[in-house]
């Protein structure tokens, strides 16, 4: 697994940013070649690529940190791509940063031409956890056709003010109104993986947000784990069940888990 810790000047934000990226390489067990493999890194065909957002007070390293995260991407030969996104939401804030652009726009086209990432809708992804976890609903949803799945950890989904100029204020477009959007346009709603612990404080509204999502017949699977709270421990696990349960279009898939 290579790890690739990148700080790049965004044209979006006018200022640098850091971003991580996991790209799968040659496994010790590929590289013995007492074992019979044949290593190499040619690259056979570009990756599937997960962007993986962080919850309020972490940043780019922080998934790296806490959960094992590079194990299980390259295990599953899939890229992930994780940004310092602040505190603010990976919303466009009026006067302040435009993370709406920078992740649709920016962002994919800066890991895609420096890295063997694809550019394909049905191999790109996009999760997170807590804050996160709202940031790719919000992203997801906002942009249907971008994402193959969407994934929610502990997503803290409330409604606020969207116009807000006050950087501290984390009023959100409700997911709810962009799902409904999709709809009216007659498109589809993504898949969506929404987990949240019995004892996590953000039990309630993800509730509700599943039901929503069951009344409008989206695809939609729900993980309620007992006993789990807003923890590490939760989201560690949840996040290899989520890479496990992605619809899978790309060669490396039929591959199957690799050694490592």
């Amino acid at each position: 697994m290579a790890r690739i810790e990148c700080n790049v000047i965004s044209y979006v934000l006018q200022r640098a940013v850091d971003i991580t990226v996991i790209i799968p390489t040659v496994t010790m067990p590929e590289a013995m070649l007492c074992w019979g493999s044949h290593p190499s890194h040619t690259v056979k065909e570009d990756y599937p690529v997960l962007y993986l957002l962080h919850g309020m007070g972490n940043n780019h390293a922080t998934w790296c940190g806490y959960s094992n995260i590079e194990l299980f991407a390259e295990e599953r030969n899939i890229a992930v791509v994780m940004i310092s996104g602040e505190n603010k939401f990976y919303r466009s804030v009026p006067g302040g940063d435009d993370y709406e652009r920078f992740i649709e726009e920016e962002l994919p086209e800066f890991v895609t031409n420096m890295f063997p990432i694809s550019r394909l809708p049905e191999q790109t992804y996009i999760a997170g956890l807590s804050m996160g976890g709202a940031g790719a609903l919000m992203h997801g949803l906002g942009n249907p056709g971008k994402y193959a799945a969407i994934g929610a950890f502990s997503a803290a989904i409330h409604k606020g003010d969207p116009d807000s100029e006050k950087a501290d204020d984390c009023g959100l477009p409700d997911p709810g109104e962009k799902a409904e959007e999709i709809l009216r346009m007659g498109e589809k709603i993504p898949k969506i993986y929404l987990a949240c612990g019995t004892e996590d404080f953000l039990y309630q509204e993800n509730q509700m947000f599943r039901d929503f999502l069951m009344e409008k017949h989206a695809d939609v699977t729900w993980v309620s784990a007992a006993g789990y709270g807003h923890e590490w421990r939760f989201w560690n696990q949840q996040i290899e069940c989520f890479l496990d349960w992605i619809p899978r279009t790309d060669g490396y898939a039929k591959q199957g888990k690799r050694k490592i």
